[in-house]
């Protein structure tokens, strides 16, 4: 085997293997290279796949990040720990802004969660509501959500 067949067949196999993750759902770059090479392959093959990968834009960060930010929304999570585990997942904290900037709509999934889990009345007692605070903060809303939300209602 000649040393030129080698590094083509890696470059075969790690983007076939990166394809096969980018069919089950969205990756970020960061994300992605990890899990490549955690799998023994070159770092400077993956990163050359990576980079095919992006001009080919089958990879993306930015359509990662507002796929990922819908699907965590919609479980009920807050933009404060969205963003954190957005860092986690190697996504600038300035993009994740672009996408985490709605205070309305996330007044509107705090709510939503808040009567999810405690019913549509409004706790009277402060035992209570720092209950229902506690809750929500720990789902990543912050502190300016829930006053708005235990102060408008």
């Amino acid at each position: 085997m000649s040393e030129l067949a080698f590094p083509d067949t890696e470059n075969k196999e790690i983007r076939r293997k990166a394809m096969d993750l980018l069919a089950r759902r969205e990756h970020s770059v960061a994300e992605l290279r990890h899990k490549l090479l955690s799998k023994g392959y070159s770092e400077p093959a993956v990163d050359e796949q990576l980079r095919r990968l992006e001009q080919e834009n089958l990879l993306s960060d930015q359509r990662f990040t507002e796929a990922y930010v819908s699907f965590r929304s919609k479980k009920g999570f807050g933009p404060v720990r969205i963003q954190q585990e957005l860092k986690q997942k190697g996504i600038d904290a300035a993009l994740a802004e672009q996408y985490l900037d709605n205070n309305d709509y996330w007044r509107n999934i705090a709510k939503e969660v808040r009567e999810k889990r405690f019913g549509d009345t409004l706790p009277k007692d402060y035992t209570d509501i720092a209950k229902q605070m506690r809750f929500l903060q720990y789902r990543g809303f912050s502190n300016e959500q829930l006053r708005h939300l235990f102060d408008s209602e």
